[in-house]
């Protein structure tokens, strides 16, 4: 074929198409909604899946205005065949509200309420042509909403008034379609000065009074990322239909699934590459499909097939340092598990609440869940079900690395750390126990360090920077017992670390234990799996603390 250019950053269905963009055709949607739809639908899913771009075209569709240039936009698209003629028959039927939160990103309450009032008099000032057939009363609202004029309380009402506005000029009820709608809350609570509460209460408010008991919407469709808890924004919506990552419903609408990258390929003649693909931007599930990556994909694509990582998480989630903070070293072992490549167990609950997510680790992970750090894995997961959930692909596996674990790390220096690895890969005790005591005084409180697995989970923290090169294994059965912590090298020759620790009564003690804990290592043979693996050099370290003082063997 004569290779069309990958439509990076278009957002814009009409651009897509009249551009001469490749495209994967998603018009299926919309046959699908035709057939039958909700009331309300939230669908969430990861940034970068093409949630801005389905929205647009939902609405080149619907919109009763251009008509037949719309028309031209799905001639040559699934629903534009001669056996869909009937899906057509609803093309340009009907007004459309498409408003997108993804720009309203405030420091302030203040702020985001102004941003708010820019988007609705952008809204007003697109649809003059109905001030046409309103009263005087409504005229006058109207204008205010133009010039910014409007009160808290009648902006809230600003987008209802809008859809009774459109239905009394164009005599049919309303397509409302609210992309990332969740934007302004992230941001109300990343702001160094949070007002999420304040921004749950407004948005609530908002959406509450355009979606519930409106007898001018037809329907609506709303995207994001996260689903905020009924108790909140969604409270008082008894009409809602929340089709999220682990739902079947819509699963194959946002990104590629398995056809759609043989087709890429096929037509880029790239068939070869499918495997690289496969490792590095496939491995999503979105209910029972098989998802890639769009964004990553044609990235990949456009840069010559260049493997990196592409996709980002747009949103900053300061939230996720925070709760990552919170769990403190408690989280390690997970950590340590998903970047071996193993699942972790996790009860999800979708209905996020911001305030509750630092508070245990099922809250946290449905966060990286639903942000796109993870994905089911083994199990038809649904809401209030433990999920197997994994690392999706390498891709996300590197990115993960970097955004989630050296989150958990905090402050801490990364210069420190790693001198302290290099003297564990060396076999100096002495040397490792110099490293770790000045990492212990300078980065480590007194009154954390109380237990043997404080210092467990301490260590696999650290650890998170040598996956690369080893993989890192904890409480596992070798020879007559379970280690605390082994590293495996990667490499055929790399060296093998073992670690036991004690904790000591004193710290007169702390000599004797450590020493204990290295004659454990040899009287329990925890090197067998390590020789088996065909490790030829494994230093061996028993480690003893009391507080903040600590002993190396």
């Amino acid at each position: 074929m004569d290779n069309k250019q990958m439509p990076i950053g278009i957002e814009d269905y009409k651009k897509l198409i009249e551009g001469n963009y490749y495209f994967i055709d998603k018009t299926g949607f919309i046959m699908s909604l035709i057939d039958g739809h909700s009331d309300v639908t939230l669908i969430t899913r990861p940034r970068r899946f093409g949630k801005t771009l389905t929205m647009s075209m939902l609405k080149y569709f619907y919109a009763n205005d251009d008509v037949a240039e719309n028309r031209k936009l799905f001639e040559k698209c699934d629903i534009g065949l001669s056996d869909n003629k009937k899906y057509m028959t609803e093309q340009g039927k009907y007004p459309v509200l498409f408003l997108t939160f993804k720009d309203i990103k405030a420091d302030n309450f203040d702020s985001m309420k102004k941003q708010f009032a820019m988007i609705i008099s952008d809204i007003y000032g697109r649809n003059r042509d109905i001030m046409s057939v309103l009263a005087d009363d409504e005229k006058e609202y109207y204008n205010k909403a133009l010039r910014y004029e409007l009160s808290d309380e009648e902006l809230r009402f600003s987008l209802k008034r809008m859809t009774e506005y459109l239905y009394k000029y164009n005599k049919e009820k309303v397509v409302i379609l609210i992309d990332e709608y969740d934007t302004p809350i992230q941001c109300a609570y990343d702001a160094r000065e949070k007002y999420y509460h304040e921004a749950i209460d407004f948005v609530k408010g908002l959406l509450g009074a355009v979606l519930k008991t409106n007898d001018r919407m037809n329907f609506a469709i709303l995207t994001g990322v996260l689903r905020i808890a009924k108790e909140s924004i969604f409270s008082d919506l008894n009409n809602l239909d929340v089709c999220s990552v682990l739902s079947d419903k819509y699963s194959d609408v946002f990104g590629f699934n398995g056809k759609d990258i043989d087709k890429i390929l096929y037509d880029y003649g790239l068939t070869d590459k499918k495997e690289e693909v496969i490792e590095w931007y496939d491995g999503y599930r979105f209910g029972s499909e098989n998802i890639y990556n769009p964004w990553s994909v044609i990235k990949y694509i456009d840069n010559h097939c260049k493997v990196q990582a592409y996709w980002t998480n747009t949103g900053s989630y300061s939230i996720l340092s925070e709760s990552l903070g919170n769990e403190g070293f408690s989280m390690e072992t997970s950590m340590e598990k998903l970047l071996n490549g193993d699942p972790v167990s996790a009860w999800i609950d979708e209905g996020i609440i911001y305030d509750e997510i630092g508070q245990s680790n099922n809250k946290l992970f449905t966060m990286l869940l639903t942000t796109g750090y993870l994905t089911p894995f083994g199990n038809d997961g649904s809401e209030q079900d433990e999920c197997q959930l994994r690392i999706p692909n390498k891709e996300v596996a590197s990115i993960f690395k970097r955004d989630v674990l050296e989150r958990m790390s905090g402050n801490r220096s990364s210069v420190i750390e790693n001198a302290l690895i290099e003297k564990l890969l060396k076999g100096d005790a002495g040397e490792l126990e110099r490293a770790l005591s000045d990492f212990i005084l300078n980065y480590v409180s007194y009154f954390d360090v109380s237990t043997e697995g404080f210092y467990h989970g301490m260590m696999l923290g650290i650890l998170v920077c040598i996956f690369d090169t080893h993989k890192v294994k904890s409480n596992k059965e070798s020879g007559y017992g379970r280690f605390d912590i082994a590293l495996y090298p990667k490499r055929p020759d790399g060296v093998g670390v073992i670690l036991e620790f004690k904790s000591s009564s004193s710290e007169k003690d702390l000599e004797k234990d450590a020493r204990e804990a290295l004659k454990q290592i040899d009287d329990k043979k925890y090197e067998t799996e390590l020789r088996q693996a065909n490790v030829n050099t494994i230093y061996k370290y028993g480690i003893s603390f009391c507080g903040k003082m600590i002993r190396v063997e």
